[in-house]
């Protein structure tokens, strides 16, 4: 086998292999005489097939076997002489010319091709120790956890029947609706015995106020027009009518935030629904605020590492950025002059932080392999277990999904081992705890699309 480097430009490697036709005709044997002891064949005793005879019916297909082991083998060679970690798969390029491919095949001429390499960079990490960021921190006052109970209150209260009064604002009022659009009835557009309390912005906007006055049996027609960015993108923006039947109207009843309430809730005590929601909210907060330490740790990472990323990661990376961006701005009915900027401008924008995605996976993969950081099996069982709880009913086929589905089952294991290595970076950096209220807390960070 000879190996010839042809490119050495950056990140990328090519490499032409020549493997002599004698080489390939040895193996071919070889692999026949396996074959010998094996193969049934009228008029011969088992394992006394001539390896001649075996190559006069065989030969094309176990030299082409043979091949595809060489190119294998050859691309192990070339990995592995210089210590190379691969980005990509390796890209073989063979023959296409037919007459060259048969000669090859019929052992007349040495086989020749190309293999071309994306390697993952050398890697130098830098000093965590030296990473000093602020984490936000708030603590639950007692009139959030006031406001959540009394937030969960309304949401459960009970409503009395008032069939001789007309609806208002705060008033729960069961409809039966039919929509249309220039007099066409519409899929998704109808509904029957459907509870909106009006003023709950539930519909569209403009709906429910339509509704305030109306009584118990009275039919109305409200006119609505579907937000341009509406989900339903063939109703974005268009104009509807609705024939709006109350078949009953109630009115909220007065409610004592008390024990009883709570045991309503499946609670004992109205204290032990409060401490609930603190601790919910306590929750929330938490995992709000480990989300800024973590991108003010990610920002200080992409400043100490600064490297040439594989191409094609990155290119795979700015597909699916740009694909969520442009689908979206589709849905909204926007354009790139909408916000200011232009398609260039914005790939170009959008290139950079799928450059500065792939840089960081790719630095904390180091950071775990060189700290023998690792995801268990129960850890990525839980995470199995946890994905199963979100589609009730279904359980069973989303576990049989992760179980044969080795992909699916590396985007558990992924995040987990992010987070880990997180947490270990979180432990050497020095992480001082600001205190903030709660706008800044959830406050949108500018730069949050780049984490």
């Amino acid at each position: 086998m000879q190996v010839t480097e042809l490119l050495a430009e950056g990140l990328k490697r090519e490499y032409r292999v020549v493997l002599p036709a004698s080489e390939l005709d040895a193996k071919a044997n070889a692999r026949l005489s396996e074959l010998k002891d094996k193969v049934r064949l009228n008029g011969f005793r088992p394992g006394k097939v001539p390896v001649a005879h075996l190559k006069r019916m065989y030969g094309k297909s176990v030299l082409a076997e043979v091949i595809d082991q060489a190119v294998n083998e050859a691309n192990t060679k070339i990995i592995e002489d210089n210590g190379f970690k691969l980005a990509m798969q390796p890209k073989v390029e063979l023959p296409q010319d037919q007459e060259q491919v048969n000669e090859v095949i019929e052992g007349k001429a040495d086989l020749s091709f190309t293999v071309n390499l994306e390697v993952l960079p050398a890697i130098t990490l830098g000093d965590f120790k030296s990473i000093t960021l602020d984490k936000p921190v708030l603590a639950v006052s007692d009139e959030e956890v006031e406001e959540t109970v009394k937030r969960i209150a309304d949401a459960n209260r009970p409503y009395a029947a008032k069939p001789e009064g007309t609806a208002e604002n705060g008033d729960r009022v069961t409809i039966s609706f039919v929509g249309s659009i220039d007099g066409e009835k519409f899929e998704g557009g109808a509904g029957e015995d459907v509870p909106l309390v009006l003023g709950s912005n539930s519909f569209i906007p403009g709906f429910e106020e339509q509704l305030v006055g109306i009584k118990e049996d009275e039919t109305r027609t409200v006119t609505v027009t579907f937000p341009e960015a509406y989900q339903a993108a063939h109703l974005a923006g268009k104009e509807a009518s609705f024939e709006v039947t109350a078949k009953m109207i109630e009115a909220p009843t007065e409610m004592e935030i008390g024990d009883e309430f709570a045991k309503t809730l499946g609670m004992d005590s109205l204290a032990a629904l409060k401490e609930q929601v603190k601790s919910r909210i306590a929750q929330e907060h938490n995992a709000q605020s480990r989300n800024k330490a973590k991108r003010r740790l990610l920002d200080a990472l992409d400043g100490l590492h600064q490297f040439d990323v594989p191409p094609t990661l990155a290119e795979q990376e700015f597909d699916g950025i740009w694909g969520s961006v442009t689908s979206e701005m589709e849905a909204q009915k926007k354009t790139f002059a909408d916000e200011g900027t232009t398609e260039e401008a914005a790939r170009e924008d959008y290139r950079k932080i799928a450059e500065r995605r792939v840089r960081l996976g790719l630095v904390l993969a180091e950071i775990g392999e060189k700290n023998n950081i690792q995801v268990t099996d129960d850890e990525v069982t839980r995470a199995v277990v946890e994905r199963a709880r979100q589609f009730p009913g279904q359980e069973q086929q989303v576990w049989e999904f992760y179980r044969k589905n080795a992909q699916a089952l590396a985007s558990l294991r992924a995040p987990i081992f992010e987070e880990k290595v997180v947490d270990y970076l979180l432990e050497l950096a020095t992480v001082n705890e600001v205190p903030v209220t709660r706008e800044e807390l959830y406050a949108e960070d500018e730069d949050d699309k780049a984490a």
